[in-house]
């Protein structure tokens, strides 16, 4: 295995206060932890067991930051995945600076006896809240929770905000903090998201990078639904790693949990600055692949394609490199995109695939002065024009970057309509080979020069005048046919008419000034 210099960290950060939200399934635990985020982070549906990992999230209570946990639902049967969410949950007890222990206002079940047994030792840390205090007529029944011995006890609503303001206050108090005025500045973080269809390996991918166990790892497909988050620091940059749910065909979709969890996962491609997209090397590329490549590519998200699983391979002489090829052949629209073989199981080549997220990373912010773009277009225009049009050449007059993540350059052109692809094509080449954008998306956005206002206003100046009397004057009527500039090459032929007749203007000038 690889050594690797990976320090790993606390979700967020070692140095904030834990607080964890713990309960039985269904009690709303998800809406309430997304209700203090002010965010739809964890999925909520009526289905029981919806989260499985744990999920963190920097969370600004009363402007102080804290880390915000939301478990998985604690059941008493722990059989199969129940067993390891379960475990995951618990494990939660003894870190957290507080417990959020979440009730259920309208039942009180075996699985709620289990955690008030289990939560006894930690008394002094827990606010019990009664949750789903919908209306009036619930508030009643926040006094039979005090039987449990707990010193403090809210009543909320999860669903519709209420009593979230005396939750906080509590806490804070707990806390010994008071609210302040000024939120602090989110520390940043170089963002991975990693996606892929199931079973690719994202998970073991995370866990690793991470140093802990973020997510559930089993060979069931569709056991990450939330995405998980982790931090860790590599050659002396923090990193933020984003596990999400297997992307499947939508027809493959089975349930409404699994369609909220595949949306979560696409969603992550907008928070990310780069992309690993997983590609199990023992099964090969799918339709599916090319379809998270293009949503990638049209976000100009930075990607690297990472062909997992290779201690998998059966050693034959040369297989690595044709799998290399294939992917590169299915793969046209990633064209550009570094392709790095790992096996996340072993730990091999995880050094070789941090370096080269640093280096994609590093181009995505990388901004090219106006002046040296302009040199350039001018140098590639010399070695390669555009193709010229029905109505004369087409030109790039000049341009600039106008943004970095995504990377985006503005050309102005003297035509807009039926500008040739190819030249953008080959435009964008030339960025990658000669200004460093070697790995990353270029998107160039066309604009027309403004005409002269003066030519529309104040009428055709005197020179435009004479260029068009010296074209009328060479017209012979008796070869004028009707519509001969709607014929194939007639705008062409007006085209060179027109030079001619600006090249007897100007030397009309010259020999007037001589005269003088």
């Amino acid at each position: 295995m690889q050594k690797l210099e990976i320090i790993n960290k606390a979700d967020i950060d070692t140095q904030l206060p834990l607080i964890s939200i713990i309960g039985r399934p269904n009690v709303g635990k998800s809406t309430l932890f997304n209700r203090l985020i002010g965010k739809r982070r964890a999925i909520t549906d009526p289905t029981p067991g919806v989260t499985r990992d744990p999920i963190p999230e920097r969370w600004l209570l009363g402007n102080h930051p804290v880390t915000l946990v939301d478990s998985g639902g604690v059941k008493i049967d722990k059989e199969g995945l129940d067993g390891a969410v379960t475990e995951k949950s618990m494990s939660l007890l003894e870190m957290s600076d507080l417990i959020i222990f979440v009730m259920d206002c309208m039942e009180i079940n075996s699985e709620d006896q289990l955690l008030l047994k289990a939560l006894r030792p930690y008394t002094d840390k827990i606010v019990l809240v009664v949750n789903k205090i919908d209306d009036v007529v619930r508030e009643d029944l926040i006094w039979n929770f005090y039987q449990y011995g707990y010193q403090r006890v809210v009543g909320i609503s999860a669903a519709h905000g209420l009593g979230i303001e005396e939750l906080e206050d509590t806490l804070l108090g707990m806390l010994s903090l008071e609210r302040i005025e000024e939120a602090p500045e989110e520390p940043e973080t170089i963002k991975i998201a990693i996606l892929g269809k199931p079973n690719t390996g994202k998970s073991t991918l995370t866990n690793l990078l991470t140093g802990r166990d973020i997510s559930i790892v089993s060979s069931i497909a569709g056991t990450t639904r939330d995405v998980m988050r982790g931090t860790f620091s590599y050659k002396g940059t923090d990193y933020t790693v984003l596990d999400t749910a297997g992307i499947r065909r939508k027809s493959k979709v089975e349930d409404d949990v699994e369609y909220y969890s595949v949306n979560r996962a696409i969603k992550t491609i907008d928070d990310a600055d780069v992309v690993l997209l997983m590609i199990d090397v023992t099964e090969g590329l799918a339709e599916q692949d090319k379809k998270i490549a293009q949503l990638i590519v049209r976000r100009g998200k930075g990607v690297i394609l990472v062909l997992n699983k290779i201690d998998a391979l059966k050693g034959v002489q040369n297989e690595l490199e044709a799998i290399k090829d294939r992917v590169r052949f299915l793969f046209p629209v990633l064209n550009f995109a570094p392709l790095v073989p790992i096996s996340a199981l072993e730990g091999d080549e995880i050094g070789n695939l941090l370096d080269t997220v640093w280096a994609v990373w590093r181009q995505l912010n990388k901004r090219v002065d106006t002046a040296e773009l302009n040199n350039a277009l001018k140098s590639w225009g010399e070695n390669y024009q555009p193709a010229r049009g029905a109505s004369g050449h087409y030109k790039v007059l000049y341009g600039t970057q106008v943004s970095v993540t995504p990377v985006r350059f503005l050309l102005f052109v003297n035509r807009i309509k039926d500008f040739p692809e190819t030249y953008i094509s080959y435009i964008k080449n030339c960025m990658r080979k000669e200004m460093g954008f070697s790995y990353i998306p270029i998107e160039i956005n066309l604009r027309e020069r403004a005409r002269n206002k003066n030519l529309n206003e104040n009428g055709p100046r005197k020179e435009e005048l004479e260029i068009r009397k010296v074209m009328n004057s060479e017209k012979k009527p008796a070869s004028i046919k009707k519509g001969v500039a709607r014929k194939p090459g007639g705008k062409a032929r007006t085209g060179k008419e027109r030079e001619r007749a600006e090249k007897i203007v100007r030397n009309s000038k010259q020999k007037r000034r001589g005269a003088r």
